[in-house]
């Protein structure tokens, strides 16, 4: 199966450090809606993992998060890319849950619905804590300059200075689409 997961704010649509909170806020970044209807045309299954603590500090609920990932779904699909599953944790920095980037909860979860394992899977992510979640299954990742990305990738500490760099999604699509996926 190939199969490539994304981290969602600073990735697929802007992020915003008073978070997405409504669908009104919910907005792609140039480029990228069109990379997931690349990636789904090659064949990928294309999942999300994303870490949503708007929830646990009360700015938004479950229900506010499904609609903007409905309309992610929607506005992925009317240029045909889809995306198969998307995977979130509602917690908190402090709660200590086991699915919270950068711990591998989320990333082990898609791999539950995809009945795959994770070895050498494109994880595209702008935050260290992606990175990291990444390598901790033995997936590839790949760190995008936009959102967070920039300044995660002028501050990566020696254990991922090997991780490879694009400038968004559009150009991680096309690290994934260039060739045999890189194993870890």
């Amino acid at each position: 199966m190939k199969l490539v997961i994304l981290d969602r704010d600073g990735v697929i649509n802007q992020d915003s450090d008073d978070y997405i909170k409504s669908a009104a806020e919910w907005v792609p970044l140039p480029g990228a809606l069109e990379a997931i209807a690349r990636l789904t045309n090659a064949g990928f299954a294309v999942a999300v993992a994303t870490n949503q603590s708007g929830i646990a500090r009360g700015l938004f609920d479950v229900d506010t998060l499904q609609l903007i990932h409905r309309t992610l779904y929607a506005r992925a699909a009317a240029l045909g890319g889809r995306i198969d599953a998307i995977a979130f944790c509602p917690h908190g920095p402090d709660d200590n849950c086991g699915c919270r980037k950068p711990k591998p909860g989320l990333l082990r979860e898609i791999a539950q619905r995809f009945a795959t394992t994770l070895d050498g899977v494109p994880v595209i992510g702008d935050s260290l804590r992606d990175l990291q979640a990444a390598r901790s299954v033995g997936a590839w990742p790949i760190l995008v300059r936009t959102g967070k990305g920039a300044e995660t990738a002028a501050n990566l500490p020696a254990g991922l200075g090997d991780v490879p760099i694009a400038a968004d999604l559009a150009g991680a699509a096309d690290l994934v689409l260039s060739g045999p996926r890189r194993r870890q």
